[in-house]
């Protein structure tokens, strides 16, 4: 079981951190051309925070448990990025973007099972 969570950890870590860095790097038209549809009318500044909290997610939900320091943290971090899936899909859906609502809702699932497994099984 630890490792299937250690290869879904590294999956979510790859597709947030790819994410966060797109949104620090590239202009709003930029990420919309991509297919990062959610940041349509968003401010710059906040685009750039959301990446930025991607990025540290991304670190939080590998290092500290990797690190044995405080790996709660890997759980919170797996909260967090669950709970963002929430809107992201409700965006996507009032856009009328199904495989964008469909890969938040599967997002959302596997970090829900990483959240279970990190607390309760191991």
């Amino acid at each position: 079981m630890n490792t299937i969570l250690w290869i879904l950890q590294s999956f979510i870590a790859a597709i947030f951190l790819y994410s966060g860095v797109q949104k620090t790097i590239y202009t709003e038209q930029k990420l919309v051309a991509r297919g990062q549809t959610g940041v349509e009318g968003l401010q710059p500044g906040l685009i750039r925070f959301i990446g930025v909290s991607e990025i540290l997610g991304t670190i939080g939900i590998i290092l500290p448990l990797l690190l044995h320091i405080l790996p709660v943290l890997t759980v919170i971090s797996a909260i967090g990025f669950a709970v963002i899936m929430v809107p992201a899909a409700i965006i996507h859906y009032k856009r009328h973007e199904p495989k964008n609502v469909f890969t938040n809702c599967v997002l959302f699932v596997i970090c829900a099972f990483i959240v279970y497994g990190r607390a309760f099984l191991l």
